[in-house]
């Protein structure tokens, strides 16, 4: 058997345990997902005629849920990256990883399963969240399908970003409650991002905080995509912020996996 051949076999076999995992185990899960599901109903029920009213769509909240589902989809996948940071910190001090390096088994098919794994529990997780926002009358009715199919490529993307970073993070963690805390930053990014209100509604010294970092871009392009509003630069700057953090996160996955630091 070739090299490629037992490293996607194994590949294989790591991502139906990790999905098992997910199965027998969904508390986590859901209650990573219920964040972004109760910050949508909390916004657009609480503040929504008011949030619509400031950004010019009158009292009607239907202007606001536009506004507010593509930066929650983004922050849907930041949450559910965290139980991924937690799954492969327990991997590690649980000692399953070490009776693995003992089987002939392709070393690199334990962090694919746990990638691959992550970002189809993440793209499940968009479409349930997105299913909640469609219930609660958000629309997009000018996406072309190639605008539809960018959208989703995104999404993708964007989720094997922050799940590369998470492994990283579940690597280094002594245990799970601190892989936990050590991924709480994929959560709070988005609270201080573009999600909930426009850049330049914020005070004038806190903008920047919000404009540079790796979910502003990614939400403005997700929003002009699904809504026609403009990209500009960020068009570029999503994609290239993903990139980047899925080669830091893979090389810093990598480095520390192999050299056995835990």
């Amino acid at each position: 058997m070739s090299s490629l051949t037992l490293a996607a076999r194994n590949s294989s076999t790591m991502l139906r345990r990790n999905l098992l995992h997910a199965r027998r185990y969904p508390s986590l899960t859901l209650n990573l997902l219920l964040t972004p599901i109760m910050l949508l109903l909390l916004f657009v029920y609480v503040f929504g005629d008011t949030m619509s009213a400031g950004m010019g769509g009158g009292a009607d909240r239907s202007a606001y849920i536009a506004y507010l589902v593509p930066g929650l989809l983004l922050m849907t996948i930041g949450s559910t990256t965290v139980g991924t940071a937690v799954s492969v910190s327990n991997d590690m001090t649980e000692g399953i990883v070490a009776r693995f390096g003992t089987m002939p088994i392709h070393r690199g098919s334990v962090l694919a399963g746990h990638v691959v794994g992550s970002v189809l529990q993440s793209v499940a997780s968009v479409v349930l969240v997105g299913a909640v926002a469609a219930a609660i009358r958000f629309r997009s009715t000018d996406a072309t399908a190639l605008e539809w199919l960018a959208a989703f490529g995104l999404l993708a993307l964007f989720a094997t970003a922050l799940t590369w970073v998470a492994v990283g993070m579940g690597l280094v963690s002594p245990n799970a409650e601190a892989a936990g805390n050590n991924a709480l930053p994929l959560i709070f990014l988005p609270l201080i991002s573009s999600t909930f209100v426009p850049i330049d509604a914020m005070p004038g010294w806190f903008q920047p905080v919000a404009e540079y970092q790796p979910f502003t871009p990614a939400v403005e392009t997700l929003r002009g995509l699904l809504l026609g509003t403009e990209i500009g630069a960020n068009g570029w700057l999503a994609p290239a912020w993903c990139l980047a953090l899925c080669a830091l996160g893979y090389f810093w996955s990598r480095s520390v996996f192999d050299g056995g630091r835990k």
